[in-house]
């Protein structure tokens, strides 16, 4: 088990600029595995076993994704409910994604003062995105700090190709911001071997 799982999940990908220099900055790493959900599932019910095996496979597990509606985009949401299943990555017998590391890399359209408390949402982008470090939480899971680039209509060629660059970096070296225990939630009725 070894090395880096990037998630990517754009709709549309092949017309996208940051995330597909994300996911080409990504497929550059030799520790990186890239897998596109919107082009591995067109249009058809998401594999979860295959799914789960692909993700046993790795270390680290990376969520790219532009924000939708101050969240992930639908197919993001249909995988996670395929594969994080109770009893492989929570509840009774749910330890497969213990002391794995998550993380999640966001583009959004507005920019970053608008993620502030005094900006125009009113809520940091670590605020708007908490779920997922919530997810990370729940399944005993190490949590990376969030990979941002905010403005994506007005970056130029540029800042892309330096977003990309501290993007490759970010997926290999970024050290966790939340270390899990790996130790059961004490309000657990079922305890679990820790070896």
């Amino acid at each position: 088990m070894a090395g880096t799982l990037v998630i990517v999940a754009h709709p549309d990908l092949a017309h996208s600029r940051v995330n597909a220099a994300w996911a080409a900055a990504a497929r550059a790493c030799a520790s990186c595995t890239v897998h596109d959900l919107y082009a591995a599932y067109p249009g058809g019910p998401i594999d979860g076993a295959h799914e789960r095996a692909r993700i046993e496979a790795h270390d680290r597990i990376v969520l790219q994704f532009p924000l939708t509606w101050y969240s992930c985009p639908p197919r993001l949401s249909e995988w996670m409910g395929a594969v994080l299943q109770r009893g492989w990555a929570y509840g009774p017998g749910g330890r497969a994604l213990r002391l794995k590391t998550l993380g999640i890399a966001v583009s959004t359209g507005s920019n970053g003062a608008d993620y502030s408390p005094d900006g125009r949402y009113g809520h940091t982008l670590d605020a708007v995105t908490l779920p997922f470090e919530l997810l990370a939480i729940h399944t005993g899971m190490h949590y990376l700090p969030a990979y941002t680039l905010t403005g994506v209509r007005d970056c130029d060629d540029a800042v892309l190709a330096q977003s990309a660059a501290r993007y490759a970096r970010h997926l290999c070296h970024a050290a966790p911001r939340r270390i899990a225990s790996g130790a059961d939630d004490a309000r657990a009725k079922t305890r679990y071997p820790t070896a």
